[in-house]
């Protein structure tokens, strides 16, 4: 049976390389506007996201920004979605989502009691993001065990997230939970960070969706 799954690339910044990840028509795209990442995306210029295929959801990933500037970032470069990786509250997301955007709220999770925190942010966002928890906000090619999520039993959708890479198809296949929504992916299809590789993104992308 085909897989339903939406597909996540993050961690995007060089212009050549946005448009060939864009030609595999991921569902949505992510560019970090977290300065202390090596994916930060710098001085790109705007007309790269704004040109991507209607069917790419282009997602900013911010940490710990106030809330107008996260609105002008969204302005600027042309986002439909925002990724909240930081400390925002559920208030943020809420307005965020007021102001017509598709807000994602990542969590950090390491332990079953992680997953207590999704509670509050419920409702309150599009989905959810279940990534590892490290001190570099995602990117960090780390997995978790995900036997933990079957502890989530929250309403909102949610990605899963974490040093995914190719040899995890299989798993991603026979795992099953009711609010499964996505599987983002970043550091472990990179030539170096920032810079997909395009041919095993390629193969994770035919083989998961089948």
């Amino acid at each position: 049976m085909k897989s339903t799954l939406k597909i996540k690339i993050c961690g995007m910044k060089h212009p050549e390389n946005i448009f060939s990840v864009a030609a595999l028509k991921p569902d949505f795209m992510g560019f970090i506007f977290y300065s202390k990442s090596s994916r930060f995306i710098g001085k790109l210029d705007p007309e790269y996201i704004a040109n991507l295929p209607a069917s790419v959801c282009p997602v900013g990933v911010f940490v710990d920004e106030d809330q107008e500037t996260v609105l002008t970032m969204a302005l600027k470069y042309h986002l439909k979605a925002v990724q909240l990786h930081g400390n925002e509250s559920p208030v943020m997301c809420h307005f965020l989502q007021d102001k017509g955007l598709q807000v994602i709220k990542a969590l950090s999770i390491a332990k079953k009691n992680d997953i207590q925190t999704a509670k509050a942010y419920d409702t309150h966002c599009n989905y959810l993001l279940f990534d590892s928890k490290t001190p570099l906000y995602g990117g960090s090619g780390l997995q978790y065990d995900w036997h933990i999520l079957h502890e989530y039993d929250g309403a909102t959708p949610f990605f899963l997230s974490g040093g995914i890479g190719l040899d995890d198809i299989l798993r991603i296949q026979s795992f099953r939970h009711p609010e499964l929504y996505g599987i983002d992916v970043n550091s472990r299809f990179e030539i170096f960070p920032g810079l997909k590789n395009i041919d095993a993104l390629t193969v994770f992308m035919n083989e998961l969706n089948f």
